[in-house]
């Protein structure tokens, strides 16, 4: 995972040094469909990154909160076979003593 943020770091300067290198480059048009945009290279620039994240992002988030919910699925399911292997704690046979009492 170190790997995967040295990586973005490294993306993220090369990104910085490209734009103030190209600050100064005359304005480009963007046609998409009807619509027809004059802007620097550099907002086209960050501005595809920027859109990137986003898709990505939202590609990731369905499958890390499906990941979440199955670790704390299977975390459920050891800790009751624990119990059914070893029987239930001294904590859990103290409470129910104490309950009954």
């Amino acid at each position: 995972m170190q790997v995967f943020y040295w990586f973005i770091l490294i993306v993220a300067v090369c990104v910085a040094v490209f734009a103030i290198q190209n600050s100064s480059a005359p304005p480009i048009t963007i046609k998409f469909f009807l619509w027809k945009l004059e802007t620097s290279l550099i907002y086209t620039l960050l501005g595809s990154i920027g859109t990137g994240m986003i898709v990505i992002l939202f590609l990731w988030l369905p499958r890390a909160i499906q990941s979440s919910m199955r670790t704390k699925e299977l975390q459920r399911k050891i800790a009751n076979l624990e119990v059914l292997l070893h029987g239930p704690s001294p904590l859990d046979r103290r409470e129910k003593e104490s309950e009954g009492s």
